[in-house]
């Protein structure tokens, strides 16, 4: 099962995402845990994006490009994969379908989750996340038990600076710039599927597995 899941902030990619990987036993491959690894590794992609990083610069797309083709013909994605924060931009994403087409491991699905902009803005400005183990909560979905402490290790939680609403209109104007395309490009293929992420967790992976299954038959 060959899946690319896209959103926006807040809207559940990676709740979603480790139920899918959870059920089906596929690899999540999120762009920054995939630079991540390869600048710690240090292998020669990893060089050449830390030194553009290093200079305040975006990573070249041919870059990116690269560095995914890497990880997708590694052997664990030989029964699938879950994409995650890859394609950005249109020429990612004539690239992504080139490079699966000719590795005979093609997209099958683009589950795109929807969010009203309200719940959304609930979402992000009510997150908090531990300092010691990065437990995520939320008070007005996930409280902890105690006000500003996480339940898991005691340590102190804190609100990210730019979980707020004026840098949630930001990101969602980059993110409908950027993504539009993207989903209008995989769109034409009848790839794209969306669901409403802005029901209950179980609800919405109900639909997505539901989806998920369909894609099988």
């Amino acid at each position: 099962m060959n899946i690319l899941i896209m959103g926006p902030a807040g809207a559940g990619k990676g709740t979603m995402s480790e139920r899918i990987v959870e059920e089906y036993g596929i690899p999540h491959i999120s762009s920054g845990d995939m630079f991540r690894a390869e600048i710690s590794e240090k292998t020669e992609l990893g060089v050449a994006a830390q030194a553009y990083m290093n200079q305040g610069l975006l990573v070249p797309d041919e870059v990116t490009i690269q560095m995914v083709k890497h990880r997708l013909t590694k052997d664990d994605c030989k029964k699938g994969y879950l994409l995650d924060g890859f394609p950005r931009t249109l020429a990612q994403a004539e690239a992504l379908e080139k490079m699966t087409r000719e590795e005979g491991i093609p997209l099958q699905a683009i589950i795109c989750l929807e969010v009203e902009f309200d719940e959304l803005a609930k979402r992000i400005t009510g997150r908090r996340i531990c300092k010691h183990c990065n437990e995520i909560y939320n008070v007005n979905f996930k409280p902890s038990k105690v006000e500003g402490i996480c339940d898991v290790c005691g340590h102190e939680l804190f609100q990210r600076s730019d979980d707020t609403v004026e840098q949630l209109k930001v990101r969602l104007q980059e993110y409908e710039k950027q993504t539009v395309p993207v989903l209008e490009y995989f769109k034409d293929a009848g790839l794209v599927i969306k669901v409403n992420a802005g029901q209950k967790i179980d609800d919405v992976w109900k639909d997505v597995k539901e989806a998920l299954e369909a894609l099988n038959d």
